[in-house]
């Protein structure tokens, strides 16, 4: 009697172990398809800027209405400068800045930061077009570059600044800007 007690008791827990080998090897089939659906399929973000359309960033690529947005606040926030917000400038621009890029715009910045620290001088932009390229993420701003002194505005200057983008996941990245030269400056 004992041995056939024993026989179904691990009859019994033989069934039980099967059960659930099959159950993990089903759970994890289908951890692995959730998964690759998750690594394969397009992520995207809503944003809610103050616009009276919501916009959208995906990973499939920049809309031309984001980069338009990005690159006008970017321009603003390159642009405008005075003594008195240089290390809030140096700082904003480089949280924008690529990791990869870093480095050499950290470089350039404390260039601008050296020579205009204890200054009277500022500037600020006023844009008047731009032209955006998604695909090759870079963007163009065209505009008036104000050059103050004190409290005398000492020039006005038509100006167009590129900026160079990278995209990576659904981060948006400064990589590099700088002033155009037009032909009539290039003269000069």
């Amino acid at each position: 009697m004992e041995i056939t007690y024993t026989h179904a008791h691990s009859q019994r827990v033989l069934r039980q172990r099967n059960l659930l080998v099959i159950v993990s090897v089903i759970l994890g089939v289908l951890s692995g398809i959730l998964l690759l659906v998750t690594a394969t399929r397009d992520r995207e973000v809503v944003l809610q800027p103050i616009l009276t359309r919501p916009l959208a960033v995906n990973s499939a690529g920049v809309s031309r209405e984001y980069l338009e947005l990005i690159t006008r606040d970017t321009a603003v926030l390159t642009l405008d400068r005075s003594p008195s917000n240089l290390e809030y400038w140096m700082k904003s621009v480089l949280e924008i800045t690529a990791p990869s890029a870093q480095g050499k715009i950290r470089g350039d910045l404390m260039k601008i930061v050296n020579e205009q620290r204890g200054s009277s001088i500022a500037q600020f932009f006023t844009i008047q077009t731009m032209e955006i390229d998604p695909k090759n993420l870079w963007s163009t701003v065209t505009g008036d570059l104000h050059t103050i002194v004190g409290n005398k505005v000492v020039s006005n200057e038509r100006r167009t600044f590129r900026f160079d983008w990278q995209y990576s996941g659904l981060s948006l990245k400064l990589v590099g800007f700088g002033m155009m030269q037009t032909g009539k400056e290039k003269d000069q």
